[in-house]
């Protein structure tokens, strides 16, 4: 119990550095009063532009990995019956220094970055896993939101099942245990994501643009259902028209 709680907290310490609050007082603003308020990679894309995306984007990704070789040179070097232990237990304490920064007054970010870095930390399997449901939610409906939430939820059931079937060696932990420690991962990005959540329920929710022909094709597609609901529109207008006149001719033959 000791070792699991060193090491989520040497996590806990790397996921406090916020990536995107430093890149955004080096351009002079904070971060958390633009845009969604939230400091992570989607909120510095939107608020700040695509460099600063990338740099926030690898910033998160590499602490992840940062904390996890500091945990291992110093407890898994010669224990690889702790491996699994340690990328969880690290992991966990990223996602939440990430999500609940303690500097920051526990603002931080939604922690899909560090998880998605946690995924190919796992396992490189996870890791294409993650990339491709990502990234084409994201290119067929530009909302990052969904792409991140179905991210985590795949992977989580993938790492599940390879598990339990000794694709990935668990080691010392139960399976119990590993059902818990991915499930507070899994429930901490949903958590985060709760008014993305509803916006998306409600069909509400902010896209994001990766490049000039997304937002081109987005207003193509509204163009082509604004057309077709002024087609229906009228068709509901001829019908009506025809219904009024059926009526009166109706009206008209009464003695």
């Amino acid at each position: 119990m000791t070792l699991r709680l060193i090491v989520l907290l040497i996590g806990y310490l790397f996921g406090c550095f916020q990536t995107s609050y430093f890149v955004g007082r080096k351009r002079g603003i904070n971060i958390r009063e633009h845009g969604s308020g939230n400091a992570g990679t989607t909120n510095a894309l939107r608020v700040m532009g695509s460099k600063a995306g990338i740099i926030t984007f690898i910033g998160d990704f590499g602490k992840m990995m940062a904390a996890y070789l500091v945990v291992w040179l110093i407890f898994g070097q010669n224990h690889p019956e702790i491996i699994l232990l340690l990328k969880l237990y690290t992991g966990l304490g990223v996602i939440l220094g990430h999500d609940f920064p303690a500097f920051l007054k526990f603002r931080g970010g939604k922690g899909i970055a560090v998880t998605g870095s946690l995924m190919a930390l796992l396992d490189w399997r996870m890791a294409i896993i993650a990339a491709l449901l990502f990234f084409g939610i994201l290119w067929v409906t530009c909302l990052a939101s969904l792409g991140s939430l179905l991210m985590v939820t795949v992977d989580s059931v993938v790492f599940i099942i390879f598990v339990s079937t000794g694709i990935i060696d668990r080691g010392v932990l139960t399976m119990p245990e590993v059902v818990v420690l991915i499930g507070l991962i899994w429930l901490l990005a949903h958590l985060m994501h709760l008014p993305n959540i509803k916006r998306l329920l409600s069909g509400t929710e902010n896209k994001i643009y990766l490049a000039k022909y997304f937002e081109r094709r987005d207003e193509h597609r509204e163009e082509k259902k604004e057309e077709k609901r002024e087609i229906r529109q009228e068709k509901r207008e001829i019908k009506q028209e025809k219904r009024e006149a059926r009526q009166e001719r109706r009206e008209g033959k009464k003695p």
